[in-house]
């Protein structure tokens, strides 16, 4: 970590803003996010992007639809900040970019906390971003990735591989192995027509909010990218999906959603498809990402619990 903060400290004068301020890292997950606290007071928050995660066109077609939803919708969303010469997307390094945002107050939401309020606050942003990119038209040269099937469960996935990832042996694999097989094929038949598959969040889970009060804002949209628009359900449920809580939040979050975008029963029916597809990609996140203390806190049940779940949908 001390050669990303060196890197951050060396290049803070790129942003006038944060030229005077103090780094300190608030969080290690996909890139290192850092809190830049400034001598008179203010604070903006840093992302360094992870190295060959996301390209330059990537990030600026991420931060080109947060500022599309800033000027559209009323969902807060972190508010970029460009740098001296005008570029939002910094090079900091060779292949090493960063993004300066607008501070935002709150808390992190926590799983043992009472969620169906928050659940319906997250079906009506699910809801309207997918109007919304219905809409939108999008810049040229926007990259994203694709959360489909081949995207999550190939060996050469997005997140990695879930065949390596800890706990994956035995009776374990051969139950995800079996899932795996039956989710491609259920996605498969379930299609990706437009009204049921585009531009999502993809990582809309309870690490990628703040609350202070009755105002949630919404973070990290670094994970942004084309998907089914009820994977956004299924990775608001990252980390809970055992949770007694999950039946109420799931009808929370269609509750709210449904006043803002239909559903069909297709749909509907593909919710335990999709909750399994994310318990897929977060497992081979887990087996990539060791080093970080969310895929430590989660190495030694996960795979076991995903089997656990994955039995139940293949007996159905």
């Amino acid at each position: 970590m001390a050669a990303e903060l060196t890197l951050v400290q060396s290049n803070l004068e790129r942003w006038p803003a944060a030229a005077d301020g103090v780094p300190v890292l608030i969080n290690l997950s996909e890139n290192h996010t850092f809190r830049i606290d400034g001598a008179q007071g203010g604070r903006q928050v840093l992302r360094l992007h992870r190295p060959r995660y996301q390209s330059r066109a990537a990030i600026g077609s991420e931060l080109s639809w947060l500022e599309a939803i800033t000027d559209d919708t009323e969902i807060p969303v972190p508010r970029p900040i460009p740098g001296s010469d005008g570029e939002i997307v910094q090079e900091v390094a060779p292949d090493r970019y960063a993004a300066l945002f607008a501070f935002e107050p709150g808390e992190e939401p926590q799983p043992d906390g009472d969620l169906v309020p928050l659940f319906a606050t997250l079906g009506h942003y699910a809801a309207t971003l997918h109007n919304h990119v219905a809409t939108w038209q999008q810049p040229e040269r926007f990259v994203r990735p694709i959360w489909d099937a081949v995207g999550i469960l190939d060996q050469a996935g997005l997140w990695g591989d879930w065949r390596k990832a800890p706990r994956v042996d035995g009776e374990t694999l051969e139950t995800l192995t079996e899932l795996d097989a039956a989710l491609r094929q259920d996605l498969r038949a379930y299609g990706t027509d437009i009204d049921r598959f585009g531009l999502i969040h993809a990582d809309m889970r309870l690490g990628n909010l703040l609350v202070d009060g009755e105002h949630t804002v919404l973070l990290d949209f670094d994970d942004c990218g084309h998907g089914w628009f009820l994977y956004d359900l299924a990775a608001s449920l990252s980390f809970i999906e055992t949770s007694p809580q999950v039946p109420a939040l799931i009808r929370s979050w269609l509750t709210a959603y449904l006043e803002i975008r239909p559903l069909k029963p297709d749909d509907l029916r593909m919710i335990d498809a999709l909750i399994l597809l994310r318990r897929m990609a977060l497992l081979a996140w887990i087996g990539s990402h060791g080093e970080t203390q969310l895929a430590q806190e989660h190495a030694d049940r996960f795979a076991l619990d995903t089997a656990a779940l994955a039995r139940k949908y293949l007996a159905r």
